[in-house]
């Protein structure tokens, strides 16, 4: 076991929603993000955004560009354990 992890065997992989989700309390959100680092688990955060809508989050970000969030992660090898979002359906569905 990772000392980091206490009785978890191995790290989780996060994504955070960017929009309506990080942006609601960037402020706990932050904290959560340190927490999850300090713990030993990665954090992503995962936005339907296009790469010219940049944002600024303290961790690793992700976009799709208007693509559904966990196929467009899949195709790169990125497995994600847990989707935090506060609109689901764009996990799995393409924006219009």
């Amino acid at each position: 076991m990772t000392p980091a992890l206490g009785r978890w065997s191995r790290s989780v992989k996060i994504a955070l929603d960017y929009d309506n989700t990080y942006t609601r309390d960037p402020k706990l959100w932050d904290d959560f993000i340190a927490s999850v680092k300090r713990r030993g688990h990665d954090i992503l955060c995962v936005t339907m955004r296009h790469e010219r809508e940049r944002v600024e989050v303290p961790c690793e970000v992700v976009y799709t560009g208007r693509k559904a969030k966990k196929p467009y992660c899949d195709d790169r090898s990125i497995n994600i354990d847990i989707w935090i979002d506060d609109n689901p359906c764009w996990i799995l569905r393409d924006a219009l």
